[in-house]
């Protein structure tokens, strides 16, 4: 139960809620790490090609995608953003388990393990 008394609901881990809204919100799914495939239409002034064979997107300091416009809190190449930022839905139990995470202050990393 909720401090308002509210019964919270429950959501299938496939079904969206739609109360979670990206305007109300920190961009956390812009901290996540982002693979970026060869197809992909992102700038490749994005992309951090360090790891051989591994494209990722890049990341500022502040640990946030370099192509986070931090003034409005939006992606700044959101028509050529990477497949893997199309598929990530808004209200998803990923998105929502990130915003949980991250709103406690719980660092996960995602391992990326290269074979």
């Amino acid at each position: 139960m909720s401090a308002d008394g509210a019964v919270p609901r429950v959501y299938a881990d496939d079904e969206i809620d739609p109360g979670v809204q990206c305007v109300r919100c920190d961009a956390v799914c812009c901290r996540l790490q982002v693979v970026v495939m060869p197809e992909d239409p992102v700038p490749r002034h994005f992309v951090d090609s360090r790891r051989p064979g591994l494209n990722l997107m890049a990341k500022g300091e502040d640990g946030w995608c370099a192509a986070l416009d931090p003034v409005h809190m939006r992606c700044s190449i959101y028509e050529l953003r990477p497949a893997v930022c199309r598929r990530f839905a808004m209200g998803s139990a990923y998105c929502r388990d990130e915003r949980d995470q991250y709103s406690r202050g719980i660092r996960r990393p995602i391992p990326l393990t290269l074979r």
